[in-house]
């Protein structure tokens, strides 16, 4: 764990910026700062503790319950950053977003970016959503005979269940096949392919790919003999954290 005495505090007027990053999914949580009572504080009770020039020492969650539970604390090159590690009980946001940099912040990765546009896919076909930014590419030169758009590929494959069970099982197939050539380039393709259909097929199932990635946690830290993070079990990792 972070060595406190290792940090330039006196760069920041007694602040270092502490930089709040979703365990699971890399997200990009909320930006705040610290001085060393905060990350003592922190150390010793497994949850973020901050310092505000406005608001002095404070307990992330103390009122509002969305407390974030510490992974890992990690030092920048010039020691006047951390890397906060956390799994959060709830939004990190005073607007009640999950992040403060809002919407774009959640897409850490191309495959996470995947899973969100999934998911509008899902709140589409339930009628309870519009739709978001790039959705009308899935569209492009597929309308129906009376202009309007055609339902996109991912929401025909959301609403044929056997039609999405049968393209998993044609493009791991694919897979193989690109595996056993030796094809390096088509394989990246075909896997590609495939988890884009298996995130379909999971949404499809009411699964999302944080759901995935606490499993691939809880698995990691038993493979490692012994619970990673000091303050959090891997019940707790596999539970999630409530909303």
């Amino acid at each position: 764990m972070l060595d406190l005495s290792t940090l330039d505090y006196d760069k920041g007027g007694g602040l270092v910026t502490v930089v709040t990053q979703d365990a699971r999914s890399g997200a990009v949580l909320m930006v705040a700062h610290a001085d060393r009572d905060a990350l003592e504080r922190t150390l010793a009770t497994g949850e973020m503790h901050y310092r505000s020039r406005t608001r002095g020492l404070w307990h992330k969650g103390e009122t509002s319950g969305n407390v974030q539970r510490v992974v890992s604390l990690s030092a920048d090159c010039d020691g006047d950053a951390v890397l906060a590690r956390v799994l959060p009980a709830g939004p990190a946001c005073h607007t009640g977003a999950v992040s403060c940099f809002g919407e774009d912040a959640l897409g850490a990765d191309v495959l996470g970016t995947l899973d969100a546009t999934i998911a509008r896919r899902v709140t589409a076909r339930s009628g309870s959503g519009e739709r978001g930014p790039g959705d009308a590419d899935d569209d492009a030169g597929d309308r129906s005979l009376t202009g309007e758009p055609a339902p996109s590929y991912t929401q025909r494959l959301l609403g044929d269940r056997n039609l999405r069970l049968k393209k998993i099982g044609e493009e791991a197939a694919e897979l193989v096949t690109a595996c056993a050539d030796g094809d390096a380039s088509r394989a990246a393709e075909e896997g590609a392919d495939l988890l884009y259909h298996a995130l379909v097929a999971l949404h499809g199932a009411g699964v999302t790919l944080d759901d995935v990635r606490r499993v691939l946690a809880t698995r990691a830290e038993r493979g490692a003999g012994r619970v990673q993070n000091p303050w959090t079990t891997a019940g707790e990792i596999r539970r999630g954290s409530p909303t």
